[in-house]
């Protein structure tokens, strides 16, 4: 495999990661209302996990509630349910057709739980990143030994691996610096 596809590859691979990791991060309270607080919770409808955005239209008329409305109305109790069931610690109402969830402000201590949770999250997102780069240059060590790269095509790869995982690794930093100051603010 040419040298600028195993890199191109690698950079793809990283991409994916730290765009998983954006979404994982969406997911995390902060003192804010924010749709994407509950997008992707699952709720068992009609006996398959399906996405809450998928099932309800999300709004947030204030900083401090959300409003889903059931595109179902039937579906109103598994999606209340899946909400208590998620790691949000939030108690949703039903009222009539909708269901609202007031979100209460965080406490200090509570906060500082929820940005070592980001950072923890962040940490294993770099060891993928980290894997990947591994398993690229085992992948160009291994093309050079079978005479398919040379030796200064190696070093280049090796180069550009590296310089490719310290931008993922700065954006991984940039996302939690940013979720962690939305989390602390009040």
């Amino acid at each position: 495999m040419p040298l600028k596809d195993i890199v191109a590859q690698d950079k793809s691979k990283m991409e994916k990661t730290v765009e998983f990791f954006a979404n994982e991060l969406k997911s995390i309270r902060t003192s804010r209302a924010s749709a994407a607080l509950v997008d992707n919770i699952k709720v068992e409808y009609y006996g398959t996990p399906t996405a809450l955005k998928q099932l309800a239209s999300i709004t947030v008329p204030q900083s401090d509630m959300i409003i889903i409305k059931p595109f179902d109305p039937s579906s109103a109790k598994e999606i209340e349910k899946a909400i208590k069931n998620s790691a949000l610690s939030l108690a949703p109402l039903i009222d009539g057709k909708i269901i609202r969830l007031n979100i209460p402000p965080l406490s200090e201590e509570r906060r500082k739980q929820l940005v070592a949770q980001v950072k923890q999250t962040a940490e294993q997102t770099k060891i993928t990143v980290r894997n990947i780069r591994r398993d690229a240059i085992k992948v160009l060590e291994k093309e050079q030994k079978d005479g398919i790269v040379t030796e200064d095509e190696l070093e280049l790869g090796k180069k550009q691996i590296d310089d490719i995982t310290k931008e993922f690794s700065d954006k991984i930093d940039s996302l939690v610096k940013t979720k962690s100051d939305e989390i602390m603010l009040d």
